[in-house]
């Protein structure tokens, strides 16, 4: 092969390099949202920032929502401590958990309001993130019943307050402490069944 020959061959791979669209992944994908408003993250501006088409994007997630499905995907595997809960460990295996939905989901701003949001879930990895918080529950001595009602009121407390924050929802007085609302989320589960303070007959016709 001439050098001339050569020279023009290697230009041409250099342009098409150059001109190449970044290889999609998943993990490119969710990465690059994350960094992003997802208040207002549309899936052309994520295609830009990913420098690639509007097409491309979509050939791999189908819309938003999926979008929203794989961003959950991954938040549920950063939240979730690696050990199982024990009837020594419930409590604290809990906590790890609160403190990591804290940082994971106020570090990616509307990723906490979204989730406060009625909407539909990944029902896999919140399946995954709900097993085992009932499992936690269980492991401190709650039956299957109660330890399904523990997990609502553990997993609404959490990202209602979560979802406050992130809109900069505002109380007078000193800003609200997460350290304190989750002491005191956590000494009053698991709940106990039947409840001590059941709603009074006169009031159950009341809406």
């Amino acid at each position: 092969m001439s050098a001339r020959r050569h020279d023009l061959q290697a230009k041409s791979t250099a342009r098409a390099a150059r001109g190449r669209p970044a290889r999609l992944s998943r993990e490119l994908i969710v990465s690059t949202a994350l960094r992003c408003d997802l208040t207002t993250l549309t899936m052309r501006e994520l295609a830009t920032r990913l420098g690639v088409s509007h097409s491309a994007l979509y050939r791999c997630v189908r819309d938003r929502e999926g979008l929203f499905d794989l961003i959950s995907e991954v938040m549920v595997e950063r939240i979730l401590p690696p050990d199982d809960p024990t009837e020594h460990t419930w409590r604290s295996w809990l906590a790890r958990l609160a403190w990591a939905m804290h940082d994971e989901f106020l570090a990616v701003p509307g990723y906490a309001a979204r989730v406060a949001h009625p909407h539909r879930h990944n029902p896999a990895s919140f399946g995954r993130l709900r097993e085992r918080v009932e499992a936690a529950f269980i492991a401190a001595g709650a039956s299957p019943e109660a330890a399904q009602q523990s997990w609502y009121v553990f997993a609404l407390g959490i990202v209602q307050w979560l979802g406050g924050t992130d809109q900069g929802v505002s109380m007078d007085g000193a800003p609200p402490r997460f350290d304190l609302f989750l002491d005191t989320l956590l000494r009053g589960l698991p709940a106990r069944l039947p409840v001590e303070h059941p709603r009074p007959d006169a009031q159950r016709s009341r809406p």
